[in-house]
């Protein structure tokens, strides 16, 4: 109850900054005349498809995470993983239509990673909370008060974001990561064997659900909706199938088992998954990690597992597409503009676009990830082609291949995730069309529009 009094006192109290208007950048050209708005000459710094240009909407917000924006007033809301003059949620507003945030309202006290927008209330995550606050035409007033939706959760050391999801008919979704590794009975430690059957997956390792419009819920309100996810920090509802959606981080340390387990495979498995989740659905974490090599769920050493057995893995639920190891996948955005001065092209409706924040233990190979994926969708909820590279360049480190095209597979010469200038982790679409990006190292954030002719 004590926790439930701090977050509604210390919620309220607003900050307003008022910075002059960005002009329109000099000399940009807008080939489709419906374009009123300026991308920067550089695009902000990233390399984007063909047909694509960018310019930084909002800098320097600090360690942003997820975002989201109004779908009538385009107002963005976006999340700090940590508090900033002790605020955790900034308010962005474009209000002399040149494209670029001009005023920066900030509020609420809690940081964390979790947000969205359902039935005029903005919901955010803290990692040991879920609340929402009452929009009016768009925007949250300096008067309003935060409500708890889900508290009390138990603040862990690993993998504690609440990331979630909102359907249409008020369903909230929040992933439960596992604070372990493996489930081993000494985390991470070398010979460690995993506990059979994993009390983890009591409270944690998968996505819950409770009913977003019913205040003060606690985990055991909710529903364990499913298992087996070892941590899902990318989450979306796909209103196109009415289908929840998320992507999995994969384990670590493979290689802490030895023989076939080698520092290189274990820079490549175990795959990155991008999940259709479904009440019920099991995809077998800890027991099983994804081997996107050979297309099958393979048994985790810990549990006895040689690189070539599936056993109880057989039977698990699969990605839908499968990436390299370690790429992190932090945010998934299902892309709905079909009108609007910046709107994309028809082939990006109801496709799946992923941020990848950037791997931190690749080595012996080079670091992967850094960019955002486009994936074309068919009418069956199923990828209906390879994942695309649409927007990269943000670590600041030159990369192979041409955006747009799958020749660079995420691979760049980076030391370390701390040698990168910026790291793409939230996404959020304007109701112009415009798709945004946010930075986990300053908070930059970025407006991608298609400028080409239609």
């Amino acid at each position: 109850m004590k926790s439930t009094v701090w977050l509604l006192a210390a919620a309220t109290t607003l900050t307003l900054t008022v910075q002059a208007g960005t002009p329109p950048t000099k000399g940009s050209k807008t080939p489709n005349p419906a374009i009123r708005i300026a991308p920067d000459p550089d695009n902000g710094g990233i390399r984007l498809a063909k047909g694509f240009q960018a310019l930084v909407f909002a800098d320097n917000l600090g360690r942003a995470r997820h975002a989201v924006a109004d779908p009538v007033t385009g107002t963005l809301y976006v999340k700090l993983d940590r508090l900033k003059d002790g605020k955790g949620i900034v308010e962005l507003l474009d209000t002399n239509g040149d494209g670029r945030a001009d005023q920066t309202i900030t509020f609420g006290t809690y940081p964390g990673t979790g947000m969205g927008i359902y039935n005029g209330y903005l919901y955010a995550s803290s990692d040991t909370s879920v609340y929402r606050y009452k929009m009016t035409n768009g925007k949250v007033m300096a008067t309003t008060q935060a409500e708890p939706i889900v508290v009390g959760l138990t603040l862990q050391r690993q993998h504690a974001s609440k990331s979630l999801a909102l359907s249409p008919d008020g369903k909230l979704f929040v992933n439960f990561g596992a604070p372990s590794n493996a489930c081993q009975e000494k985390d991470r430690q070398k010979g460690s064997k995993g506990m059979d059957p994993c009390p983890i997956l009591e409270n944690y390792g998968g996505i819950w659900v409770f009913d977003a419009n019913k205040l003060n819920q606690k985990q055991a309100d909710g529903k364990r909706y499913a298992t087996g996810i070892r941590n899902a920090v990318a989450l979306d509802w796909n209103t196109s199938d009415n289908k929840l959606y998320a992507l999995q981080h994969g384990r670590d340390n493979l290689n802490n088992w030895g023989g076939v387990f080698t520092d290189t495979v274990s820079a490549e498995l175990p795959s990155e998954e991008f999940l259709q989740v479904n009440n019920g659905s099991d995809f077998g974490w800890p027991y099983c990690y994804n081997d996107h090599f050979q297309n099958k769920k393979m048994l985790a050493p810990e549990y006895g597992g040689d690189g070539k057995t599936q056993d109880r893995c057989a039977g698990k639920d699969k990605p839908i597409m499968a990436f390299p190891a370690h790429w992190a996948p932090n945010d998934l955005l299902f892309y709905k503009g079909s009108s609007g001065a910046n709107a994309f092209p028809a082939r990006y409706r109801n496709g799946a676009f992923v941020c990848f924040h950037g791997s931190w233990n690749r080595a012996p190979l080079n670091q992967g990830g850094y960019f955002v994926a486009f994936i074309p969708f068919g009418k069956n909820g199923l990828p209906s082609g390879k994942y695309e590279v649409f927007a990269e360049n943000f670590a600041g480190v030159e990369e192979q291949g041409t955006p747009g095209e799958n020749a660079n597979a995420g691979k760049l010469a980076l030391a370390s995730p701390g040698d990168a200038k910026a790291r793409p982790v939230g996404l959020a679409e304007g109701p112009d069309g415009s798709l945004y990006v946010t930075d986990s190292v300053k908070g930059k954030v970025w407006r991608i529009m298609y400028t080409a002719k239609k």
